[in-house]
């Protein structure tokens, strides 16, 4: 599609992505880094440990003062995040809390020695009494690697005896035994609570089920901390700052116009959720390309969308080009003839594209040929297996390392790939990833990637970058499945109750996170 022709529609094109998002998400030595930065520019690297222990105090307060009653039982290693355990300590003793901390080693650097001094006054050095209800771990920081036994193991197990008991359990920057870089873990920490400093680290992320609810605290990194080639965590101020606006004037046709071509026969349905998607992500007019036999179904399904059959010449394709802001490729699309329509669509209609499912499929193993269709204007949505399929490797493999895997496709194919996992990647070509940290387990179903594709076929329609409309749908779809199953238990939640949800959900109204926090993701449910 010409920029005068999306001009003259109205739907303006949106070529920058705003500002990035302000946390970044690192590695161990991508935080180590960043305090590195911080510290040479002046900040002493003992004020950054004091900012990091009376942020992580505060929270502990704001989101668990209910239970300091019964007191605190606050386990500290030897090296800084054991340092930052003595600050929250000598806090929350301070201020009348009774606090019992368990050393599990001799501190092993100047300020984790300095804070302990400093602390011993107000709290008992002793074993929790077993009747404490709130735990601190300050066991293991971002440097450590996963660990099998010893006075760390021991101490790992007694935290997990005191949570088993009804105590709840807040770690500090990540929960101790796990790999900052990959979330493995052999004995490690199961958290409610963790609390990041400055940097949310990878492992954290990709280990939802150890980490709980996470809380990023500001501790004074500044820029330091916002290296634009590390990843970005996605909330809600950038999704908002994105996001398209629909004109006062708007109508149908200015509103974004969205092709999906999908729907073999038995195999409407992918290709009716993705289109009830985009209607109510705000889509003007949704037309949906299908096998003759699916017709029926589709228009029952979505009687609001157009629908036709798939284009068998390259003049039907290229009417349906000429019609569309965007083309959706994949839901229900089957293999049968896939990288036919895939090749056809993608010569005839030079919108920007997503490419789905059995769209995807069809390249296993041919990414130079993906790429022929893909390299500049399509965003790839793979799951493990799919992305596997692409490299000619394992899904473990994939997820294993998914932030090289993603990274490596989008630099193979020139596309955005969303990578869809715990948590979701969304890696371009020469930009760094941004990341995906919303939803639930309600979206390990069949539909949930046609309804996230028909969300981020909208965006596009309606002129958002790649890289920013593929944040910005996951984003979305993944807050629709939390709001889902706010009233409805997670066993029982459907896509049809996220997509009830999701019309709130555009309101983006979720506020902004209380100082010190700079972001803020809820425990995913069991």
């Amino acid at each position: 599609m010409s920029a005068s022709r999306r001009e003259s529609s109205g739907v303006a094109a949106r070529a920058m992505t705003g500002d990035r998002p302000r946390v970044a998400v690192t590695t161990a030595a991508e935080a180590a880094a960043a305090d590195a930065r911080a510290i040479g520019d002046g900040i002493p690297s003992r004020a950054l440990m004091r900012a990091a222990g009376l942020a992580a105090a505060a929270e502990v307060c704001r989101r668990h003062g209910g239970r300091l009653s019964r007191g605190v039982a606050v386990f500290a290693g030897p090296g800084n995040n054991g340092g930052d355990a003595w600050v929250v300590a000598g806090a929350l003793g301070a201020a009348g809390i009774r606090v019992r901390v368990t050393e599990v080693g001799e501190p092993r650097t100047a300020d984790a020695a300095a804070e302990r001094l400093r602390a011993l006054p107000h709290v008992v050095a002793a074993r929790p009494t077993g009747a404490e209800r709130l735990v601190v771990d300050g066991l293991l920081g971002t440097g450590a690697r996963p660990v099998s036994g010893g006075p760390i193991g021991d101490a790992i197990a007694e935290i997990a005896e005191r949570r088993a008991a009804g105590a709840i359990v807040a770690a500090l920057d990540l929960p101790s035994g796990l790999d900052a870089d990959t979330g493995a873990a052999d004995r490690a920490v199961a958290a409610d609570l963790t609390l990041s400093f400055g940097t949310v680290k990878r492992g954290v992320l990709l280990r939802r089920d150890l980490s709980g609810a996470v809380a990023v605290l500001d501790i004074g990194l500044g820029l330091a901390g916002r290296d634009a080639a590390w990843p970005a965590l996605v909330d809600a101020a950038w999704v908002r700052h994105v996001l398209p606006p629909i004109a006062p004037a708007a109508h149908k046709g200015t509103r974004g116009k969205l092709v999906i071509v999908g729907g073999a026969a038995g195999m409407s349905g992918a290709a009716v959720l993705a289109a009830r998607a985009a209607l109510a992500s705000g889509a003007g007019m949704v037309k949906v390309l299908a096998d003759p036999d699916a017709l029926g179904p589709l228009a029952a399904g979505v009687p609001a969308a157009l629908t036709g059959p798939w284009p068998d010449t390259d003049a039907a394709a290229a009417a349906s080009g000429e019609w569309a802001h965007a083309v959706v490729v994949g839901p229900g699309l089957g293999l049968g003839r896939a990288r036919e329509l895939v090749g056809r669509i993608a010569t005839a209609m030079p919108g920007p594209l997503v490419l789905d499912a059995d769209a995807l499929g069809a390249f296993a193993g041919s990414l130079g040929a993906l790429a022929d269709v893909a390299r500049g204007r399509a965003v790839l949505t793979p799951h493990a297996g799919e992305a596997a399929r692409l490299l000619g490797t394992t899904p473990t493999d994939v997820q294993s390392r998914p932030f090289a895997v993603a990274q490596r496709l989008a630099d193979a194919t020139g596309a955005v790939v969303l990578l869809k996992g715990v948590p979701t990647i969304v890696a371009a070509p020469d930009v760094a990833p941004l990341v995906v940290a919303r939803g639930t387990p309600a979206l390990a179903t069949g539909g949930s990637g046609d309804v996230l594709s028909g969300i981020m076929g909208t965006l596009l329609a309606q002129g958002l970058a790649p890289q920013a409309a593929a944040a910005a749908a996951a984003w979305v779809h993944g807050v629709a499945a939390e709001r889902a199953g706010r009233a409805v238990p997670l066993r029982g939640v459907t896509l049809e109750d996220v997509l009830m949800a999701l019309p709130s959900v555009w309101e983006v109204d979720e506020p902004a996170p209380m100082p010190p926090v700079l972001a803020e993701l809820p425990a995913i449910p069991a």
